[in-house]
């Protein structure tokens, strides 16, 4: 059994070349001859075209998690929805779940057909196929304590609060395979909700802010470290809850460099945390089990 965990977009809402819109891809792999469980956690820019560089297409996924409704972790969900639909030409597909807190990811979700319903007339009309996208928008109740809110077999996915604040509902979700717990964060500010979903996790995938580069800006730029997570106290969290590896995403300011990567690791560093530190890049992973 293996559980991979690969970073399909360490990216942010300013766009960078190499780096597409946030998103994780979850990936367990059975012993025995029966199917993988795939899930991917937001669906920024480029979403499908990582998921391609990463050996899957959107049509073997299992279900998507969304975090938040901000565009960045949103924009890509279309593409990834209309392209399983397209690719599918035999229509054997089953529904894919869409797994969100109740609240504006849902509508989001649900004007999919409206919004492309002139496209998706055409498609139809000349193809013959059936009507669709096939989506299963899955809506929970912003949870009081993390509480599952899917599962596939011995796959089990919970989510927890954050704070992300004014964006709300914000949550990240915990993700248990056979192999090990996979945490990932999407936005939040470093708090104890984290801590409480992240506890006992192996691999915890954190948003990452440089406060030191972010706080000196005038005021109109740094107000994002209002609702964003300072690298100093990831560090000192993932001491606390003692995580064996820590990967870093949705980069500010996004590294350039070797050299500017190291800065968020010493940042990390500085705060006692001795385990893994991965400054990821787009299509960086790592494997349990």
């Amino acid at each position: 059994m293996t559980t991979t965990v690969t970073v399909t977009g360490t990216g942010t809402p300013i766009p960078t070349p190499d780096r597409a819109g946030p998103g994780v891809l979850v990936a367990w792999e059975p012993p025995d001859d029966s199917d993988p469980v795939r899930i991917q956690i937001d669906a920024g820019r480029g979403t499908v075209m990582r998921l391609l560089g990463a050996g899957t297409n959107p049509g073997e996924l299992d279900a998507v998690l969304l975090t938040h409704h901000h565009s960045d972790h949103l924009v890509g969900l279309d593409d990834l929805l209309l392209t399983r639909w397209v690719m599918d030409r035999e229509q054997t597909r089953p529904t894919l779940p869409v797994v969100m807190p109740v609240g504006p990811c849902v509508r989001f979700v649900e004007g999919l057909t409206e919004r492309w319903s002139e496209d998706l007339e055409v498609r139809q009309a000349h193809t013959g196929r059936a009507q669709g996208p096939w989506v299963d928008a899955v809506a929970f109740d912003y949870p009081e304590a993390p509480a599952e809110v899917w599962r596939s077999g011995d796959v089990v996915v919970t989510a927890g609060q954050v704070r992300h604040e004014p964006v709300h509902p914000a949550v990240g979700y915990r993700i248990e395979t056979p192999d090990g717990v996979v945490v990932i964060s999407g936005d939040t500010l470093v708090c104890e909700e984290m801590a409480v979903l992240a506890a006992g996790a192996d691999v915890l995938v954190y948003e990452a802010m440089r406060f030191s580069e972010i706080l000196p800006l005038p005021a109109h730029r740094n107000f994002i470290a209002d609702y964003h997570a300072d690298t100093v106290e990831i560090g000192r969290q993932a001491r606390e809850l003692d995580v064996p590896t820590l990967v870093l995403t949705h980069l500010i300011p996004p590294p350039t460099s070797a050299a500017d990567e190291d800065l968020f690791v010493a940042d990390i560093r500085g705060s006692g945390y001795e385990g893994e530190v991965v400054v990821a890049r787009d299509l960086s992973s790592v494997t349990l089990g």
